[in-house]
Parts: C-alpha cells; structure tokens; sequence
C-alpha cells in the first residue's frame, strides 16, 4: 500500500522512571510532543507500526548479535525492566506474524537481517509504545539495529536497510507507520551520565531530516564516540528512517536537552505529503 507516517523519538528510560525529577516546564513540552505525534499517528491509520530501535542486551549479547534483525511474532512481551524503575506496566503488544514474514522476505533481497519469533521489549521500545500506543492495540513489527556491541554495522548499510524497509513498505498491501527511536548523544552508565551535546545533537538531525545522505554517512565511529558518547551510536536508527523517507519534508517538533533524563529529548516527523 504505502508508508502512512514516519516519526522519530527518543526513548529514554527516564521520560518515565524519573519524571517528577525533571524540570516541569521541558518535560511537559516532550509529553505534548509524544501526544502530537501520538495524534498523527493514529490520524495515518496504519495496520501496523514498524519500528526501528537500538535494544540493550535484552535479547541480543556478544554470543550472537545480528547486525540487523525483525520480529516475527504474533506477540510481545514488555518491558523487561522492574516497573517500579521504568514506571511502566509489562505488558503483551501484538505483532503479525505474516506481515512480519513478508518483510524479512522481502529485505533480504537487499539487506542481510536475522529473525527472530521471540523477543522481549526493553526501554528502547517500550517507551515510545507508552506514550504512542498507550492502548497497545496497534500491530508492531520490532526491527533491530546492533548499536551496542562493535563492530557495528556501518552507516550505508543503515541507510540501505531503511531503503529496503521502504521498498517492502511500498509493495504490501496493508497501510504501515515508521518509527526510529534512540537516544542521539548520551554517555549512558558512565561517570558523564547526563552529559549531552546539543551541538552536535542539533547538527545531526539537521541533516536527518534534509536526508543529506552524503554527510550522514561521513561520521566515524570514533567521531561520534568522542561527540556524542557510546550512545550516541543509536544515531543508526534516525539514519535508517532518513533512508526510508527520501523526499519527504522532515520537522524536528521537539528538541531539549533534559539532563536528568540523560539525553537530549527528540520528537520529529517526516512529512510524507
């Protein structure tokens, strides 16, 4: 059919775990930016909701870590993490096992990508599914970029998994929503935890959401270590959407550094006209 809605958001554990720590004003103006875009998405009426996350060694270890992989379940279970940490319920979020299937089918004829028929939902995705589906009624199929343990996949290779996402997209018939979701510069359990780079931050999604393919692709990993921290490797999520949405109009919607949530808080969509 067609891509109904492509949107891009943080997820860091700390929009709900550590709320009432953070500054009233911006955190309130990240939850208005969640409902935007929650609004917009169920505007769109997609069958199902894709959506592109960096997970935290919840389902993948150093003992098998796919560069990239797709769910491919009927269901899923999450979040992983204690709730009375995440502040979030564990719960079942469907998927489509079909739809889910056509897709890896259809992306390997472009991209190398794993499977998988079982997969718990840790903060990476639970998070934006809180505040986007917060009835849990909407089909997910879970898709993974490895951004946690080197070597990681390099960034044309980001971009070409979004090209073949939207490929896939664009020929099954059901209506389907994008989302990208990760963290941008953070330093995540280390001493510089709260640290954030708002330069490099804004810079970033600058050029996301112009798609300026050329100069995505020309970070380094060791620059994006030294800039944006190891977090900042999640960086490969907003990349693949970027490869998914070539011609569409990107809007940052919402950008604040939020120091106790760790990171720069991001809402952003990609007009699709």
């Amino acid at each position: 059919m067609a891509l109904v809605f492509a949107g891009l958001c943080g997820h860091g554990p700390g929009f709900t775990g550590r709320a009432e720590l953070a500054d009233p004003e911006p955190r309130d103006a990240l939850y208005a930016g969640f409902e935007r875009l929650r609004l917009a998405l169920e505007d769109a009426k997609p069958d199902a909701l894709v959506v592109v996350a960096a997970e935290h060694f919840a389902n993948f270890f150093m003992d098998n870590m796919p560069a990239f992989a797709i769910g491919m379940a009927d269901s899923y279970e999450g979040p992983i993490e204690d709730p009375d940490w995440l502040k979030i319920e564990p719960t079942s979020v469907p998927g489509n096992k079909d739809l889910s299937r056509r897709i890896v089918s259809a992306v390997m004829q472009d991209v190398d990508v794993a499977y998988a028929e079982e997969w718990k939902f840790d903060h990476g995705i639970a998070v934006p599914l809180h505040f986007l589906t917060p009835r849990y009624d909407l089909p997910v199929v879970p898709a993974n970029i490895n951004c946690q343990g080197p070597p990681l996949p390099p960034l044309h290779r980001c971009w070409a998994f979004g090209e073949a996402l939207r490929r896939v997209i664009d020929a099954v018939p059901e209506r389907i929503a994008l989302l990208g979701t990760g963290g941008i510069s953070h330093w995540p359990a280390t001493p510089d935890s709260g640290k954030i780079n708002e330069a490099w931050d804004r810079e970033f999604l600058e050029r996301v959401l112009n798609h300026r393919r050329d100069e995505l692709l020309a970070y380094t990993d060791e620059d994006v270590y030294r800039d944006a921290g190891q977090g900042g490797f999640e960086m490969r999520t907003y990349v693949a959407v970027a490869g998914a949405t070539q011609g569409a109009e990107g809007e940052l919607w919402f950008y604040e550094p939020i120091p106790v949530f760790a990171v720069g808080a991001t809402i952003a969509a990609m007009n699709l006209g």
